[in-house]
């Protein structure tokens, strides 16, 4: 019975011994995971914050893109860090990489489009082919840059309706920019019948007499064609893209009103001198005229 006794005590004993060696071997490698865990987040928020700050400064790059970098750098180190943790444990950190690894490329091939979303709004980010508040045209879409986003960008058409286009679409495909440049130009064609050169000098008065019709480039009248008993005239001037759509539409007004006064000329009827049409049937002319941003 005593026998028994001692050995229980001895077991006691040893296991009592075995759990505090266990207990001060790991009690380091949990303070020294508590220690890099604390390390490996400050750093990353450092870092993260550092980098922002450094792509702010850097001139053309997109706040959107700024964010989206230095967030892809801060879980990238916490990642390393929380590998690194387990390291501390004795965990093989060697397959946890090849597992994630896979598991990337596995994510990676089931969101395919998503990425190539992803890799053309940072291009268009980086080019700027349009901005906020600029209007542009492509093949599939039109309208007013709402927001660029990462994945999509948000549009509002000439008509008020909202347009959620794949960054995708817009960037393998060319774009009209509407408002990126400070001045447009705009041609009127009229026919004339008789006297040509009092209807040129009518069309250049006009053109002169209003202020929105910029004085360089100087608009400018010219003969654009030959027709069956008729001469096609053509009006060219430059205006800021802000007056853009409404000098268009008062000046063509007003050549009609001073022309019917004569009797003169008819606006226009040459078979190339209606305005182009886009691809949701509205014309050019009628496309809103943004100031630049």
């Amino acid at each position: 019975m005593q026998q028994q006794a001692a050995d229980a005590l001895l077991a006691t004993q040893t296991a009592l011994s075995q759990a505090s060696a266990l207990a001060v071997q790991y009690s380091f490698s949990v303070l020294g995971a508590v220690i890099l865990l604390v390390l490996g987040w400050a750093l990353a928020g450092f870092a993260s914050r550092w980098a922002y700050e450094g792509l702010s400064r850097v001139h053309g790059i997109d706040e959107t893109l700024a964010r989206f970098f230095t967030n892809v750098l801060r879980y990238a180190l916490l990642i390393l860090v929380f590998i690194t943790v387990l390291g501390q444990f004795g965990v093989q950190t060697a397959s946890i990489i090849a597992a994630l690894g896979a598991a990337g490329l596995a994510i990676g091939l089931a969101l395919q489009g998503t990425l190539q979303n992803i890799a053309a709004g940072i291009m268009l980010l980086i080019l700027r082919p349009f901005r906020v508040g600029e209007y542009i045209e492509t093949s599939s879409v039109a309208g007013t840059v709402r927001e660029i986003g990462l994945f999509a960008t948000e549009l509002r058409t000439a008509d008020g309706l909202y347009r959620l286009a794949p960054n995708s679409t817009l960037w393998n495909t060319p774009i009209t920019n509407f408002s990126r440049e400070a001045t447009r130009r705009n041609e009127l064609k009229i026919k004339v019948e008789d006297d040509i050169d009092q209807s040129m000098e009518t069309l250049m008065g006009l053109a002169k007499a209003d202020s929105r019709v910029l004085k360089s480039p100087e608009p400018s009248v010219f003969i654009d064609g030959l027709g069956d008993g008729a001469i096609f005239v053509t009006l060219r001037y430059w205006a800021k893209t802000g007056d853009w759509w409404t000098v268009s539409r008062d000046m063509a007004k007003r050549i009609k009103l001073a022309f019917d006064e004569n009797n003169r000329a008819a606006l226009p009827d040459a078979p190339n001198a209606a305005p182009a049409k886009t691809s949701n049937g509205r014309s050019a002319a009628e496309k809103p005229a943004l100031t630049r941003q």
